[in-house]
């Protein structure tokens, strides 16, 4: 069945024909230019036929052509033209001056004297109506569907991989009897053999990736743009196969494009960076959106010699110098991806060094937990397609800490000395302590701009935090860093087969963060207990108020339900709510996916579930998974538990299929209260209201006893004691200002500020409403429900300094947040 798309609702369209054809590389090679805050440059696509084709080729042509019924139903509102330009005028840009694989100045050597153009003329597609039709009839052209969107693009052609200087060694098996014809064929037999190479060769395969994609065009492809699509075809191709398999797209994004954002660092100094928008990565290249659509890629990025350039990439770049004042930066990746997870941020960052290297623990309380069948895993061969995979080489097996780097703007280089940097090494060991093999090779961490609407985002090598993570000592910042480092394993090396079910990647992230963070600290067995245990309580708070003021269809973490990870005939799909601007301040994923896996965890017992974690790791590494996959293989290993009713049929209806709080976590929501550390801040609480009772009978006569003794609180029971004096109805000024004074609450990390602001504003504690600013100014990624706070008390004061602050920051603020904000302001 093919998508319905309902212009008025928040669905995301997956419009890329995945069945027919599959993106298996991508060769970027792009300038930043952050005067016109436009990239520009080329792309080179390597494809293979789809599976679904493949199947259905036994039966004729008419088995590809079912792709053209789902392309009608959202058609292109701008028509795309095919330019004959000069052929000189794109050949410039395709510069190679960094090699393949070594990073090193290899000069570039295409033809500059125009080998990119072709020499036939090809017009555009008239019209979107008379290609639609053209589709509706079932026998014409071909089309391949890319997800695009805010994209300028300027040219489509067939590159002409059989020109490159060597390729003969990949067209032996391939078979020519009609030379005229099969010139064609013969250039898609390359690009087969090219993408299919084994995975030890795989330097090799880069460095033929590369002169493929410098290779002379061969003819121009005629192309539409659509809303959220590219169209590709060449007149008088019917199937895929028959399809170009190497075409280079010439194309320019838009300033206003929702996949990067244009901003300036924390020291004033311009940048741009992929922000984890909801569109993904379409409005920064042409490519295919679906996660089944994984594929590699390598990118060379050129820009002026002031700016670093990062990206999800398995080297560390060296820039090389093409000329003064321009820098190439060149990165690449092996293991295959799906496009949303191609990350890239250019700005003047500073990488922040140390003069000393951490210790890191290594004494047998911390060393990995491995068994006989550990090892016996790692022996099996693994169950993705073939990659160079570090879970079959001995060394990464060993390597409990990868080689890890910290960018920072230059102001926040000293606050990311003091903990960040520190942090790293015992949060990866801590991980590799419980799950084993870390997927990736290594890891940079960027401080993004204050503009970055969340307080994390993991990608394949590389994390991007928020600065709020960074004041307030170490609990804030070490907790997040665990959050997103387990990512690398879930979301990243194992990732969700429907977009829908993002719980697989953030509920196991969630449930991770906190054992990797016990590790980290090195807590005894009844610390950990006692600091989980607090922390399940805040999360059953937040998730019982999130649950009683958000949608019941958004709190469900199976939407699709039995049609979970179902796809149309063409490959096309959409993400339900996947635009609805308020979701990405959500959280219940993340809640119900951790309180699920905790109680899964609490039946099974700790030991025998994180085995049952690493077993699904190694088991599932480098592939899309469904919920049902995790839960067979966890209920297959604990039979007894079926015996007493639990069934991955009992996990769906309780837990991933409906709305509100799952019926087992309400019976066991009260237990948690009777924690050591949450009933310290019980006492503690009690004491606060005893003191503001005392305030408001004594009047305004300030008293020394006033001021009682109060005991040290670690910052989630600041976190909670301020949340449970929230509900109190009144609290006297100079209550909130021995709040303050007690626990230097200025001083605290952005959670325990976030609830002190919360206090300030609910009170109209006006000495403090200069904390609520600096909170809304440098905390976006946490304040934007603040805004409503500060309307809904329709305080002239509060609602002035909301108004005052968003002008402030709507210019740079994050799109979705903006939207979010300015519906509670006006």
């Amino acid at each position: 069945m093919e998508p319905q798309l309902d212009p008025m609702k928040d669905d995301l369209p997956l419009m890329a024909n995945t069945s027919h054809m599959l993106v298996k590389h991508y060769v970027l090679d792009l300038d930043v230019d952050f005067k016109s805050q436009v990239i520009e440059g080329f792309i080179v696509l390597f494809l293979e036929t789809g599976s679904r084709y493949r199947r259905a080729s036994s039966t004729g042509e008419e088995g590809c052509q079912s792709q053209f019924d789902e392309t009608c139903k959202i058609r292109a509102s701008e028509q795309g033209h095919v330019p004959v330009s000069n052929a000189s005028a794109c050949s410039s840009k395709m510069e190679y001056n960094d090699f393949a694989v070594c990073g090193k100045g290899e000069k570039d050597t295409s033809d500059k004297n125009g080998n990119h153009s072709n020499e036939e003329q090809a017009s555009g597609i008239s019209s979107s109506k008379n290609c639609c039709d053209i589709e509706n009839h079932g026998n014409e052209d071909f089309l391949l569907v890319l997800d695009c969107c805010d994209l300028s693009v300027l040219k489509v052609e067939e590159v002409d991989v059989a020109a490159v200087s060597g390729i003969e060694k990949f067209t032996r098996s391939a078979k020519l009897t009609d030379v005229s014809k099969e010139l064609a064929n013969l250039r898609n037999q390359i690009v087969h053999e090219l993408v299919t190479l084994p995975s030890d060769r795989w330097k090799e395969q880069l460095y033929y990736y590369t002169c493929c994609s410098q290779a002379p065009g061969c003819g121009e492809l005629l192309f539409a743009t659509g809303t959220w699509s590219l169209e590709i075809r060449k007149s008088g191709i019917r199937t895929p196969a028959d399809f170009p398999h190497a075409i280079r797209i010439q194309y320019k994004t838009k300033p206003e494009g929702r996949s990067v954002t244009w901003t300036t660092d924390q020291s004033g100094r311009p940048c741009v960076y992929t922000m984890g928008s909801p569109i993904n990565n379409r409005a920064l290249f042409p490519c295919q959106e679906p996660p089944i659509a994984l594929s590699t890629w390598q990118a060379s990025v050129r820009t002026a010699a002031s700016f670093v350039v990062l990206m999800s990439g398995e080297n560390s770049a060296e820039p090389v110098q093409l000329q003064e004042g321009i820098m190439s930066w060149y990165y690449y990746v092996t293991m295959p991806m799906p496009a949303s997870t191609f990350t890239i941020a250019v700005g003047c960052w500073q990488e922040v060094k140390q003069s000393f290297t951490p210790a890191v623990q290594t004494n047998n309380e911390f060393s990995l937990p491995c068994s006989q069948a550990d090892f016996r895993w790692h022996e099996e061969s693994c169950g993705h397609v073939e990659y160079p995979c570090r879970f079959q080489s001995p060394a990464a097996r060993l390597q409990r800490v990868i080689p890890y780097r910290v960018f920072a703007p230059w102001c926040l280089m000293k606050c990311c000395e003091e903990h960040l940097l520190q942090l790293i090494p015992q949060c990866l060991s801590a991980a590799y302590t419980t799950l084993g093999t870390h997927p990736f090779s290594r890891l940079d961490v960027l401080i993004v701009p204050s503009n970055f609407s969340s307080l994390g985002m993991a990608s394949p090598h590389i994390i991007f935090l928020s600065q709020s993570v960074l004041p307030g000592g170490r609990h804030l910042c070490g907790t997040r860093l665990c959050h997103e480092i387990a990512h690398a394993w879930f979301g990243l090396a194992i990732g969700a087969r429907d977009w829908t079910e993002e719980w697989i990647s953030e509920g196991f992230a969630t449930f991770l963060e906190d054992v990797f963070w016990a590790r980290a600290q090195q807590l005894s067995h009844d610390e950990e207990k006692a600091q989980q245990e607090l922390k399940a309580l805040l999360r059953w708070r937040r998730l019982r108020d999130e649950v009683q003021n958000s949608e019941e269809e958004l709190q469900v973490l199976r939407p699709n339900k039995e049609s979970t990870g179902e796809v149309s005939e063409s490959g096309a799909s959409i993400v339900k709510h996947g635009l609805k601007a308020e979701k990405i301040f959500m959280q219940v994923h993340y809640l119900k996916g951790y309180f699920l896996l905790r109680s899964l965890a609490r039946r099974i017992g700790g030991a025998s579930y994180l085995a049952s974690l690493r077993k699904f790791v190694n088991k599932f590494h480098g592939q899309l998974v469904l919920s049902q996959d995790f839960l067979s293989m966890l209920l297959e290993d604990v039979p007894e538990q079926k015996e007493s009713g639990l069934t991955v049929e009992s996990i769906f209806t309780n837990w991933l299929d409906s709305s509100g709080i799952p019926k087992p976590l309400l019976e066991e929501g009260e237990t948690w209260k009777e924690s050591r550390l949450v009933q310290q801040v019980s006492g503690e609480v009690t004491k606060w209201i005893r003191t503001n009772q005392r305030i408001r009978k004594s009047g305004k006569k300030k008293r020394r006893q006033d001021e009682g003794t109060f005991q040290k609180l670690l910052p989630d029971q600041l976190v909670l004691l301020l949340e449970h004096l929230l509900e109190e109805k009144t609290l006297c000024p100079r209550t909130l200002q021995g709040l303050e004074k007690t626990y230097q609450l200025r001083d605290q990390d952005a959670e325990v500020r976030h609830r002190w602001c919360e206090l300030v504003v609910k009170h109209k504690y006006v000495p403090a409403y200069g904390d609520v600013e600096k909170f809304l100014r440098e905390d976006q990624a946490m304040g934007v429900y603040l805004y409503g706070e500060l309307m809904v008390n329709e305080d002239a004061k509060q609602q002035e300094l909301a108004y005052k602050c968003f002008a402030a920051a709507r210019e740079q603020m994050d799109v979705s947040s903006a939207k979010v904000v300015a519906e509670m302001l006006f």
